[in-house]
């Protein structure tokens, strides 16, 4: 037996112990327990000691991390090397957030300048588009952005500029993802041409709800302004020509290489319309923001390491527990939209049933990720988070000081959330209950006790930033970079590609060409009845 495989054994042996073990009952066996669960980490402040793990266990799980070769990799994936084999790329994404004049390699090959260039461009932009020195086609300022992509090109956007925005912004911004023609015409609705940029994000510049959704903003410019419509284009895509072509102004067309994964491209060009909506200052700021992150997890031991050690403690619910969902829950509205970017960062990532090598993975990877902001889910899910039959892990993220608003509000905010950690893991005992409804007649009790009573003993990690600032954001969002990686790399799985995305993608080409009158193709009688049912 390898060491690694020895070290999975050990792990998912020692888990067992905890089934039954109540979370609470830790706090008393372990007096250090605080001290080594929860830690400062740049920007933040992480509490792992609602998890389930004890002390030893927790060692375990770090054996697992030595033995898994998370520091070689980290290192690798530092240096630019390859670590995204099935496509023979690197994935340094930590480089477009690296200090300037860095002298970072993907591949050998420097891009350190390159990105010191691009940042300087999105900067200049920004600068002038704010300050009013670049107009639109008839001389009026911009005071809207409509920002076209899908995917990596949407989530990271959309959630910066949620959870950044001025309440009352100078400059909207509105996101089109989604092909159906609804989003389009919501993202347009009541804008001026005349005020309006469209940025058109697209790796290939092919993608089709893209693409689809560029040539209806195209088209609404230059009904307005005719051809001088595409200087309002803006284009950020690892396929210039391609977008140029669309009719993108040479000079108004933003790369990025193809070592930046879609969901880890925010830090790129791909955040270019928040860098020019919210201030190429606040942008800089967000990077800084992941490079401290960087820095953390590249030099804090194991033990002290918040990425490594929020990924072991799901891994020990994942793996070691037989736990295949999680939840996310940001007690913060500007936060609402982090579990839908963790949903594809995670489970994009990390969804995959064979290893680096092809072969068959031997344990379960990717949890499903779920959730939305606090206090609302409270009256939604969480029934079932505490007296479900199913025990789901949550992350709780809360904000000390809110960016706007009552200071009672936000009291009463922070107060829920750290009450629905609490209640997750002490629970209600049925003699509590019992005790409560003392007086009413026996069979009243007998009935509602065992319905009143939590079980508790249901995990949670909790996460605090002082303020949301753009530095929180940025160090809270490469926090989940780096565990999903090292998540990856305990699994043996390539993290970086995402062939699960493509067949569904493939058929519905074909199966577009039958719906607009097309030869009929070969499929299953449903699917053929659906098409038959639904041509144009």
């Amino acid at each position: 037996m390898s060491d690694l495989a020895a070290a999975w054994t050990k792990l998912e042996t020692a888990a067992q112990g905890a089934r039954d073990r109540p979370i609470a009952s830790l706090f008393d066996a372990e007096p250090d327990r605080l001290a080594r669960l929860t830690l400062e980490a740049p920007e933040l402040f992480l509490d792992l000691s609602k998890q389930p793990w004890s002390s030893a266990d927790l060692d375990i799980a770090l054996d697992l991390a030595r033995a898994g070769g998370v520091e070689a990799a980290r290192g690798r994936l530092f240096a630019g090397e390859v670590v995204n084999p099935s496509e023979d790329r690197a994935a340094l994404h930590t480089a477009l957030r690296a200090a300037k004049g860095a002298d970072l390699k993907a591949k050998g090959e420097p891009v350190s300048a390159e990105i010191d260039a691009t940042r300087a461009a999105i900067a200049a932009l920004a600068g002038a588009v704010r300050s009013g020195a670049k107009r639109g086609a008839t001389g009026q300022t911009f005071r809207a952005i409509v920002h076209i992509g899908i995917g990596g090109s949407d989530f990271g956007p959309r959630l910066v500029w949620e959870a950044l925005r001025p309440v009352d912004p100078p400059i909207e911004l509105r996101f089109a993802a989604n092909v159906d023609p609804t989003d389009m015409a919501w993202a347009l609705a009541g804008l001026d041409p005349a005020e309006t940029l469209v940025v058109v994000v697209s790796k290939t510049f092919t993608t089709q709800e893209t693409i689809t959704n560029a040539q209806v903003a195209r088209a609404w410019l230059r009904a307005a302004l005719g051809q001088a419509g595409d200087a309002h284009l803006l284009a950020v895509s690892a396929a210039p020509d391609v977008a140029q072509a669309f009719g993108v102004p040479a000079d108004q067309v933003f790369g990025f290489r193809d070592w930046v994964g879609g969901r880890y491209s925010v830090w790129s060009a791909v955040g270019l319309s928040c860098a020019i909506a919210l201030g190429a200052e606040v942008f800089e700021d967000f990077l800084a923001g992941g490079r401290a992150m960087d820095e953390h997890f590249l030099r804090a031991p194991l033990a002290r390491n918040a990425p490594v050690l929020l990924a072991l403690a799901h891994i020990y619910n994942r793996n070691g527990l037989g736990r295949p969902i999680r939840a996310v829950v940001p007690y913060a509205q500007r936060l609402r939209l982090l579990p839908n970017f963790l949903q594809q960062l995670e489970m994009e990532s990390n969804g995959k049933q064979t290893d680096s090598h092809g072969a068959p993975v031997t344990r379960g990877t990717a949890a499903t990720v779920f959730g939305d902001a606090g206090t609302n889910v409270q009256h939604a899910f969480f029934q079932l988070m505490h007296q479900g039959t199913d025990i789901i892990p949550v992350d709780i993220l809360a904000v000390a000081h809110a960016a706007e608003g009552e200071p009672a509000s936000q009291a009463k905010l922070l107060a829920n959330a750290i009450a629905q950690a609490e209640a997750l893991m002490v629970g209600k005992s049925q003699a509590a209950v019992r005790a409560e409804l003392a007086g009413q007649p026996q069979a009243l009790i007998d009935e509602l006790a065992p319905q009143k009573t939590f079980h508790g003993n249901r995990p949670s990690s909790f996460i605090l930033l002082e303020r949301l600032t753009p530095r929180a954001l940025g160090a809270l969002i490469a926090l989940y970079e780096h565990k999903t990686f090292v998540e990856g790399v305990l699994w043996g799985i390539n993290s970086f590609d995402q062939w699960g995305v493509e067949l569904g993608k493939t058929l519905a080409v074909a199966i577009l060409s039958e719906l607009e009158g097309g030869a009929a193709g070969v499929h299953d009688p449903s699917t053929t009845s659906l098409v038959t049912r639904l041509k144009v």
